[in-house]
């Protein structure tokens, strides 16, 4: 099981970008994912979060992004998505994918971080 993180890149103040990650293997369930983001400097910080539980989901963002980011998922695909709109200078930042979440082969909880993607805002 793993996650793969695509969709960062260079983006003027202003604009807008999507990021993906996708969960693959032997997924049994998903409770949680979210997005992470990593300044340089700066420690780790939450972006946002999709949890389910029996069936209710639940959205939450970081006050610094709540009004411009979207955070969505896509259960048949096992897929998050962060639309990124209104984009300011402060937003960069390598921005990784975490996934809490049951492995099918031996029924193990695990908690994954994807590979991390750049998104770099221009002023």
């Amino acid at each position: 099981v793993q996650l793969q993180a695509s969709g960062g890149g260079l983006v003027v103040s202003g604009g807008s970008l999507r990021l993906s990650c996708a969960a693959t293997g032997g997924i049994l369930k998903i409770y949680t994912m979210g997005w992470y983001r990593q300044a340089p400097g700066k420690q780790r910080e939450l972006v946002a979060t999709f949890a389910t539980t029996d069936g209710i989901f639940r959205t939450d963002y970081a006050d610094s992004v709540k009004g411009r980011f979207t955070v969505s998922r896509n259960n048949t695909k096992n897929t998050l998505y962060l639309e990124m709109n209104r984009l300011e200078p402060e937003d960069t930042a390598v921005y990784y994918c975490h996934a809490d979440l049951t492995r099918t082969s031996d029924l193990r909880r695990l908690v994954l971080w994807g590979q991390g993607t750049q998104v770099t805002v221009s002023s």
